[in-house]
Formats: structure tokens, C-alpha cells, sequence
């Protein structure tokens, strides 16, 4: 009956006869098939029910929520941060407390409480004007044990600062570590990172001449090899980010101008980010079309080499095929398929990112192309992949998934795809597998997900499409006026 009622209201627009035989043979079969393996309850709005309710995507009433934040180690440190919760009466139900692993000098705090989104929001706000590190926060729901993740744009404010690897800090065997003048220059690159706010302008970076000279280096190297080894759709990118971001051998774009530049092609926006992100972070950002990039440089004593992603990874490893419709589609579509499932599932998920965007291969004219960034990134590992020599298997999630994921070598194998087309629709149903009790649709007039878990929410769905093909039905007629059909 659902299904019914929802194809009447589809179709009750003036549609011509065309698009209405259109529909009936390859959406209605599929979209009632769909519908009759759904079930749906009413939500009981009076019900004291703590966190299952939900609207328009926002968690109603009180869920568990757990927060986590660092503190200095000083005398009354941790009684003035707890103080905020008893002036914003939240409700604590467990606390405990470990050294940093990161930062000897801290203690990492956790907190489970009970409260809403929008007190636990302003709590947060309050635990970072006073303890700058404490960006660390999650939501859980009580019955679901759904993890909490950004319904708007600006909610990527809440996990974009959770950096679990370099940033500020760098290991013992990081090129830079013992290079004093280059660890307070990567102080300051995640010092902007870490105050920048969503709807700010990125900052404009001078960079030095022991920078720009890297950056050469890599942007000479590597376009030596992009003619034979890059696909198609990189190639025809390429040239415009020169063209409007000033991307030349001897200057490093800002992510501004790169910014403004992916937001007239695809939609996609930079978000300047001080290192590695977890895999849920990451991918959450790439549901709003956000792309957290590094503004810092690797070190110059190996411009070849770098163990983590930095500004010449992302400018010309991502940025050009970001600028390419079909495979920013592709990227966003794994990040909404992250939004709110298991760690499990986001793992799996980030796998394949890893395998594709990162590392993906595609055929071309009868010849093997990387589209992967960490190829087109690396000198020696692009040339690896198109040797002939390397391991070369079909692009299946399934599979792919399963593949261990190498950071510090070459990879044991590389997938490849007939075309950008084709990956994404594979993984659009390997998708449909990730469990979750609802699914997720972008909006991009508010820039925020609607989570679609009831007839209401659906129904709202239809209402857009019934537009849509409103719009479709009008160009047809049209279009036969136009040819006298």
C-alpha cells in the first residue's frame, strides 16, 4: 500500500507519456520491491524514550553520550572541567582517566553522561575555550548503539580536530623529528588546522623557499610520468587547477583559491586538517563533499619520500579527479554509506576507499591508468604499478575489503576498474549490505543528511522526487514541442 500511494503521488504531475512508461519499467518494479521488505512503526512522540526517537536526522530527548579530552597535568585541573557539567547539569555516569600517549605532560579524560545533542554541544564549546585539546567527542545511542556522526556541515567542527597520527607530534623515525626549525613550522601548520571553524576562510600560507624548492621537486618528478601513467580525467584536470589556482612548479596553491575552485566543479570544499584522521572522521567528511586536506610540506631532505599524507599528496594526488563529477560522486557515497554504521562496517568501507581513491587503477583505451592518489602521488610506486610486474586484481568490495591495507611499502595488490562509472555502482551495493536501521540522503540546499528510517521522512523523499520529475516531464514536452512530435 505504501509503495502504491507513494508511485500515485509520483506520478500525480503533468508527465508525459513517455517519462511515465519510463517510470513504470525500471523505477516502480525495483521501488516496490524495496518497499515490500520494509517495515515501518509509528514513533510514540509522548513516549519517554531516551534516544531511539528521531526527526529530520536529530537525535531527540537524552542518549548515553561519551566525551573525551585532554588536560594538562596541574593542580585543579580536572575539578574546573568538571565544574561545567554540574553548571549545565549533566549528568555523569562513569568517568576514568589515563597519561597521553601522544603528550606525556597530559591525561586524557572519558566521560559517559547522560544529555541531549544541543546541551552536550555547548558543553563542548565550553570544555574547548578552556582546554584548547578537548575536541575529542562521540555520541551513542542507548538502544540502537548507533555511533553519533554529523548531521549538518558544520557538526564536522566536532571530529575534525581528532588527528590519531602526526600532526603536531612526529615519530622517531619521521624524516623532520630531529629538525627542530621544521617540528615549529608543523606547529604552526596544526595550530590553523585546529582552530579553524567551518565557513571561515582558510588561511593563506607564506611558504618558505625551502618549501616551494620540495614541492618542485615532486611537481617536476611526477609530471614526467602523468602523460603514460595517469588516466584520462586526471589529465584533463590537471591543467585547470594550474589554470585557476596558480599551480605551477614554483608556487604551491592555497587551498582558498583550491577551495573556491572544487566548489564550482563538484561541490566539493577544502577543510584544512593538522594529520591523519580516523577512518570514520575522514569518510563522515567526504558525505558533505569536504575534502580535510594538509597544508604542510614533507621534509626536504627526501622530497620523494614522505609516511604521511602532506599538501603535495593532496594538491596532486586528490584534488584534480575531486574536480571530475563522477568520481566525486563516487568518493561522497562512500562517506554517506560511513554515516552511522559499526566500526566494523567503517572499516570495510575505508578499505576500499584505500583501494580505489587512494591506490585504484582503470583500464583506458586498452591500457592500465592510475586514478588513485597515493599513485599519482609516488614517483616510485606509480611506476611500480604500471610495470607489468605488479599484482593486478578486478575491483570487487567483497574482496577488496578483505585486503590488507600496506602504508610503509609498495602494495601486495592493486584493483582495477573498467571505469569510475562502474566502481561506484559497485559500491553502491556493497553498500546496501552495511547494516543500519535507516539509510541517509545528502541534501545540498542545507548541506546536511536526512536519515530516512520512517514514512515520514520517505514520504518527505517523494515529495523531492515528485519535483524532480516534474522538471524532467516539463523538458520532455519540450523537447517533443521542439521537434514536433
Amino acid at each position: 500500500m505504501i509503495a502504491q500511494n507513494t508511485a500515485k503521488s509520483l506520478l500525480s504531475t503533468n508527465m508525459p507519456s513517455q517519462l511515465r512508461g519510463l517510470f513504470f519499467i525500471n523505477i516502480f518494479p525495483l521501488f516496490s520491491q524495496q518497499m515490500k521488505k520494509c517495515t515501518f512503526s509509528k514513533i510514540d512522540e509522548n513516549k519517554d524514550n531516551k534516544s531511539s526517537s528521531w526527526e529530520n536526522g536529530r537525535s531527540l530527548e537524552k542518549g548515553r553520550t561519551a566525551i573525551a579530552f585532554s588536560l594538562k597535568n596541574e593542580v585543579g585541573g580536572l575539578v574546573k572541567a568538571l565544574k561545567l557539567f554540574q553548571e549545565n547539569h549533566v549528568n555523569l555516569v562513569h568517568i576514568e582517566s589515563r597519561k597521553s600517549k601522544r603528550r606525556g605532560s597530559e591525561f586524557e579524560i572519558f566521560v559517559d553522561c547522560d544529555s541531549g545533542h544541543e546541551q552536550l554541544k555547548e558543553l563542548t564549546e565550553l570544555l574547548r575555550k578552556g582546554h584548547p585539546r578537548s575536541s575529542h567527542v562521540f555520541f551513542v545511542s542507548d538502544t540502537e548503539d548507533i555511533p553519533w556522526f554529523p548531521k549538518k556541515i558544520s557538526d564536522l567542527d566536532m571530529c575534525a580536530n581528532r588527528v590519531l597520527m602526526y600532526g603536531l607530534d612526529l615519530d622517531a623515525d619521521h624524516p623532520g623529528f630531529k629538525d627542530n626549525v621544521y617540528r615549529k613550522r608543523r606547529k604552526h601548520f596544526a595550530d590553523l588546522a585546529m582552530s579553524y571553524k567551518h565557513g571561515e576562510p582558510i588561511p593563506h600560507i607564506e611558504f618558505t623557499e625551502e618549501e616551494v624548492k620540495t614541492w618542485g621537486v615532486v611537481y617536476r618528478e611526477l609530471n614526467k610520468l602523468y602523460p603514460t601513467h595517469a588516466c584520462r580525467e586526471y589529465l584533463k584536470n590537471l591543467p585547470l587547477l594550474s589554470k585557476h589556482c596558480d599551480c605551477r612548479e614554483d608556487n604551491i596553491p592555497q587551498l582558498e583559491d583550491v577551495s573556491h575552485f572544487l566548489r564550482e566543479r563538484t561541490g566539493f570544499i577544502i577543510r584544512p586538517v593538522a594529520g591523519y584522521l580516523s577512518p570514520r572522521d575522514f569518510l563522515a567528511g567526504l558525505a558533505f563533499r569536504v575534502f580535510h586536506c594538509t597544508q604542510y610540506v614533507r621534509h626536504s631532505s627526501d622530497p620523494l619520500y614522505t609516511p604521511e599524507p602532506d599538501t603535495c599528496h593532496e594538491l596532486l594526488g586528490h584534488v584534480p579527479l575531486l574536480a571530475e563529477p563522477s568520481f566525486a560522486q563516487f568518493s561522497q557515497e562512500i562517506g554517506l554509506a560511513s554515516l552511522g554504521a559499526s566500526e566494523e562496517s567503517v572499516q570495510t568501507l575505508a578499505t576500499c576507499y584505500f583501494f580505489t581513491v587512494e591506490f585504484g587503477l582503470c583500464k583506458q583505451e586498452g591500457k592500465m591508468r592510475a586514478y588513485g592518489a597515493g599513485l599519482l602521488s609516488s614517483i616510485s610506486e606509480l611506476k611500480h604499478a604500471l610495470s607489468g610486474n605488479a599484482k593486478i586484481m578486478p575491483f570487487d568490495p567483497k574482496v577488496t575489503c578483505k585486503q590488507e591495507c600496506i602504508i610503509t611499502t609498495f602494495q601486495d595488490v592493486y584493483f582495477v576498474s573498467e571505469s569510475f562509472e562502474e566502481a561506484k555502482v559497485k559500491m553502491r551495493e556493497f553498500a546496501k549490505t552495511i547494516k543500519r536501521p535507516f539509510t541517509v540522503r545528502y541534501n545540498p540546499y542545507t548541506h546536511s543528511v536526512d536519515v530516512l528510517k520512517d514514512t515520514s521522512s520517505i514520504n518527505s523523499m517523494v515529495e523531492d522526487l515528485r519535483h524532480e520529475l516534474d522538471i524532467v516531464g516539463d523538458a520532455l514536452q519540450r523537447l517533443n514541442k521542439h521537434y514536433a512530435v
